[in-house]
This record gives structure tokens, C-alpha cells and sequence, in this order.
């Protein structure tokens, strides 16, 4: 079973990015064969510098090697390092409807939310379907918010085996864990770099704090009791906790006294406790820079090489020869 998943070196990696996505592509190296890209050319749809997107790059590779990802037991490589993927981009673009991408939901939500529209971010669908066709992908691990474009994929992919008559494509299924589809931002709202409402994985305390404590809560002062079932602060505690802890927590939230900053302290605690176990490691990729750029070098050929292999296939499927 072939799995695939990327990421956008956009930003700072946050515990959204963690539990709705790197955790799973981490554990799936012991039940696939795993290919894990940093979606760099997604990236430009946001990213406009660039010394940012290189920064953010080797960031993002660091952070992942430091999580867990193994290049010997998978394919983990820069998307702009295998560039069939744009060819096939190309050539997908010509079995993709306009109305296929009008109806996309995250372009719809991001332009509402004031993201300039352009070219780049209305064919996203059609790029990540190139990135998950062109490695004859399984299963690809994918937020409750990406599943529509994982059907898009499957859309794309049926109407250029019907085109030219043969099954060149397999059709992907997404895999979502629903405990934690949509991880909940500061505000309530997914967690995303779009939307300045995330708290960071790996930062300075003084910052992880202040996100921490810029978590949105209603305005029940100490000597009220307060309601978990809604609150920002208790959807974020339930990546964090076990269900001890939880049951404590929800008698804290009933028991006058406690405000929600104290809560948000018991989070950033928890927060501080996960990740720390991870630091030294991101310390030494940090400062081993060469070797991060071998291990990505390393993945990019063992991706070009099916890479290249696959686009032969699709070349003469088409008639470019």
C-alpha cells in the first residue's frame, strides 16, 4: 500500500499541521510504503519571499526529521525537486472541469477570508492531484477539509482513463482520523497560517505563551462556573490529555474559582510536555544543515526515479512522443 501526504513549508509548522497531519504521515512509515513531500510549489500560492520560502523549507524538513521521519524507510523529498509533477499538472489541467474547481470549498474560504484570487490557487486541486497521481498513490492521509479535493482527484483521474481508454491512473481514497479532522485554532476556527490563529510547535515559550494565552473564551468571571462543551481552551486540551485528565478538567471548569487563564496555563504545560521530548533532536538537525539537505536530496531521487518512470507511461497514453 502506497501512502501520500505533503505539507506547505508556508510558515512555522503548529500543532494544527501535528495532529491533523504530520502525526498520522509519521506513524504510516510502519503501515506503508510512505511518500512525503514539502509542497513547495503550493507554497507560492501564499509565500511571496524568497528568503522565507527557503527558511521555511529547511524548517519544515527539520521539524519533520525531528518528529520521527525516517528517509530509509521512506520517500521524503522538496516538491520542486521532481519537476514531472508539474508536466502531469499540465496535462491533468486539460481533463479538469471549470465547474470541478468552482465548487471547491477551500478556494472558496480562502478568498472569502480576503486571500488575493489568482491562477495558482484555483488549480490547487489540480497540482495536488499530480502529486498524488504521478506516485500511483493508495491512500493519502488528509484534514476533514481535504477530503473534497481528494474527490477531485478521483474525478480528474476517471475522466483521463476514460479519455484515452486505459486505467493509467489508480484512484486514491483519503484516510481521515476524526478524533482529530479539524484541529481548532485560537479563535475556534481550523487552525491554519491563513488565518493568524495558530499555536506553534517548536518556538520560544515567551511566543508559545502568548498564543497559548490569546486562546478566544467567552467573558464568565472566577466566581462562575464555566462550560467545557464549547470552550477553545478544552478542544485544544483534548490533543494534550488523557481521559483522567479530562474528567479532572471538566470539574475545574464546574467548580467556581479558577478563571480561564488558569486553564490556559494547565494547556501550555501539557503543550510544553509533549514537545520536548523532540527538541534535542530538532537542535542537532539545526545544526547539521548539510546533512538535512543529503537526506532531501536522497529522497528526491528515489521519487524522481518513479517519477520519471510513471510520466513515460502517461507521455504515451497521449501521444507525446
Amino acid at each position: 500500500m502506497r501512502i501520500l501526504s505533503g505539507i506547505q513549508p508556508s510558515g512555522t509548522i503548529h500543532i494544527g499541521n501535528y495532529f491533523g497531519m504530520i502525526k498520522k504521515m509519521i506513524e504510516s512509515q510502519n503501515e506503508g510504503e510512505l511518500f512525503a513531500f514539502l509542497a513547495s510549489y503550493h507554497a507560492l500560492t501564499s509565500v511571496k519571499d524568497k528568503e522565507a520560502l527557503e527558511k521555511n523549507t529547511y524548517e519544515a524538513a527539520i521539524n519533520f526529521l525531528a518528529l520521527g521521519m525516517n528517509p530509509e524507510k521512506s520517500t521524503f523529498w522538496v516538491q520542486h525537486d521532481v519537476k514531472e509533477v508539474l508536466e502531469l499538472y499540465w496535462i491533468l489541467s486539460n481533463h479538469t472541469s471549470m465547474g470541478l474547481l468552482e465548487r471547491a470549498h477551500s478556494y472558496k474560504d480562502k478568498t472569502a477570508r480576503g486571500i488575493q484570487a489568482n491562477h495558482g490557487l484555483f488549480s490547487y486541486p489540480v497540482l495536488m492531484a499530480a502529486d498524488i497521481l504521478l506516485f500511483d498513490s493508495n491512500i493519502v492521509p488528509v484534514g476533514k477539509d481535504q477530503i473534497q479535493h481528494v474527490e477531485m482527484t478521483r474525478d480528474i483521474a476517471t475522466s483521463f482513463n476514460f479519455a484515452y481508454g486505459k486505467e493509467i491512473f489508480i484512484l486514491p481514497e483519503s484516510k481521515v482520523d476524526e478524533v482529530v479532522a479539524t484541529v481548532p485554532g485560537t479563535d475556534g476556527a481550523k487552525m491554519s497560517k491563513s488565518y493568524n490563529n495558530t499555536i506553534d510547535m517548536f518556538t520560544t515559550p515567551k511566543q508559545r505563551k502568548k498564543q497559548v494565552m490569546g486562546i478566544v473564551t467567552d467573558s464568565k468571571e472566577l466566581d462562575e462556573p464555566k462550560e467545557w462543551g464549547n470552550c477553545n481552551i478544552y478542544a485544544l486540551s483534548k490533543l494534550f490529555m488523557n481521559e483522567d485528565e479530562l474528567k479532572d478538567l471538566q470539574k475545574r471548569y464546574a467548580t467556581p474559582g479558577e478563571g480561564y487563564g488558569h486553564f490556559k496555563m494547565t494547556l501550555l504545560d501539557k503543550i510544553n510536555e509533549y514537545f520536548a521530548p523532540y527538541e534535542e533532536k530538532r537542535a542537532y538537525y539545526s545544526n547539521n544543515i548539510k546533512e538535512v539537505r543529503e537526506i532531501l536530496d536522497f529522497g528526491a531521487s528515489k521519487a524522481k526515479k518513479i517519477a520519471s518512470a510513471k510520466m513515460e507511461i502517461i507521455r504515451d497514453a497521449v501521444g507525446l512522443i
